[in-house]
């Protein structure tokens, strides 16, 4: 069964609330705001700049950091019983919902990815070394020994 066709901008709008209800209450650090919040703003780079393929991966790779740091967040910040008023119950609970949502966003978000043309591998820009694989080798035949000297090469005069 396929996921209908989401929206990007419902997707960052469905997050953005969630993060606004939960660091309304100060219970979770600023980083946590700050960090949602500057995916957010990635995520309407991405919205404003349809075929960009780096504004897509950036959404994608700080969708999923902020779901470890979320993760961190809430785990370390939770309040003990005692101190849990209604109102920080909301909060953590938005937060944590928002966690909880933010994996089916990211295969979303990889799914506009791939639309836009993007690879099933990320390319982070290092090259890997080894041996040039653009001809054609058969594996299938013995090996000639080479001819040595090369017949297609003229002798050179000494100098």
């Amino acid at each position: 069964m396929e996921l209908p066709a989401v929206s990007l901008k419902a997707i960052i709008l469905v997050h953005w609330l969630l993060t606004v209800w939960g660091s309304m209450n100060y219970m979770l650090p600023l980083s946590y705001a700050w960090g949602n919040f500057s995916v957010l703003a990635v995520g309407i780079w991405a919205i404003v700049q349809r075929d960009s393929l780096d504004a897509i991966t950036m959404l994608l790779t700080g969708l999923l950091l902020t779901v470890l740091t979320d993760i961190i967040h809430i785990s370390i910040f939770y309040p003990a019983h005692d101190f849990l008023s209604d109102a920080k119950r909301f909060s953590i609970g938005m937060a944590i919902f928002s966690l909880l949502l933010k994996p089916v966003s990211c295969y979303l978000v990889y799914r506009m990815y791939r639309e836009r043309g993007g690879e099933y591998t990320f390319n982070i820009g290092v090259t890997s070394g080894g041996q040039d694989h653009s001809t054609y080798e058969p594996i299938d035949q013995p090996d000639t020994p080479p001819q040595w000297p090369s017949s297609s090469k003229a002798a050179q005069p000494p100098y």
